[in-house]
């Protein structure tokens, strides 16, 4: 779904956003789903120009037919799988994060999701030299938070500048704003999402906080929580597979989300397979 927007298609103009938006008629299926004679007359806009626009906008957005096995060999060769930095997690993960899907994290305040992006992040531009697009959606992170991070990694600021320079950062605080971002970079980008908890009105228990819709969009979904004796302000998390494709749910590690430092042997704890 995309959103309408200045410049989206030839003669979607600023002033024609604001007109069909003051009418709520926000997005690409919005428009091409109106009664264009009622949203001309609503707008004060040209019919002639809106039948353009959605001939325009259905020829841009339209899905086209695919043969199954050519989607798989497409498949095949264009999956990737990035190693977080944290070996824990990548064990997790079944080795790493894997291109062209959505992982999701989630976890109740504290639990450490946002310090998980920043070190997947970090390792990503300095040890995998790839870019990445951070979308803080929180106002959470600042360039030395990943200095930090980036300082513990390497002593060489050469390096550390290389790494920074490969994280572009993009400030989404509301859905549009999100999907205006993912609409940019369609066909570029390779999501991860965290998500936050909340109790279950009936059972009281924890949940993920986006809904029963969104719970079937992640292939991997990771459960963060502070462990027991662990305490919020420790390094150390349990890491709880829920959602997995390729490996038995249920699977726990103990995951450090500190700082890179002297490597020492984590704490392991054998998973319960469900």
């Amino acid at each position: 779904m995309g959103v309408l927007r200045a410049g989206l298609c030839p003669g979607l103009t600023q002033d024609m956003v604001q007109l069909l938006r003051s009418r709520g008629i926000k997005t690409v299926v919005d428009l091409v789903s109106a009664d264009l004679e009622e949203v001309a007359q609503k707008c004060g806009l040209s019919y002639k120009v809106l039948v353009a626009l959605r001939r325009v906008l259905l020829a841009q957005f339209s899905a086209f037919p695919f043969n199954g096995a050519d989607l798989y060999e497409e498949l095949k060769t264009s999956t990737a799988i990035l190693s977080t930095g944290i070996a824990s997690l990548d064990k997790l993960l079944d080795a790493g994060l894997y291109t062209g899907e959505v992982t999701e994290i989630v976890g109740g305040p504290g639990s450490g999701k946002t310090q998980v992006c920043l070190r997947v992040a970090a390792n990503v531009a300095h040890g995998l030299q790839q870019n990445v697009l951070y979308i803080d959606s929180t106002g959470g992170l600042t360039a030395s938070r990943i200095l930090q991070l980036l300082q513990a990694r390497t002593p060489e600021e050469e390096e550390q500048a290389g790494a920074l320079q490969r994280i572009q950062v993009v400030r989404a605080f509301d859905i549009f704003q999100m999907l205006d971002v993912l609409q940019d970079l369609r066909g570029a980008v390779s999501q991860q999402v965290t998500n936050h908890m909340t109790r279950d009105r009936d059972s009281g228990q924890l949940k993920p906080a986006l809904g029963r819709s969104w719970s079937f969009v992640p292939s991997t979904r990771l459960l963060l929580d502070t462990g027991q004796g662990a305490g919020a302000s420790g390094s150390w998390r349990m890491a709880c597979l829920t959602k997995s494709p390729r490996l038995p749910t249920g699977f726990q590690e103990m995951v450090d989300i500190g700082t890179w430092a002297t490597p020492v042997q984590s704490p392991t704890l054998q998973g319960d397979h469900m």
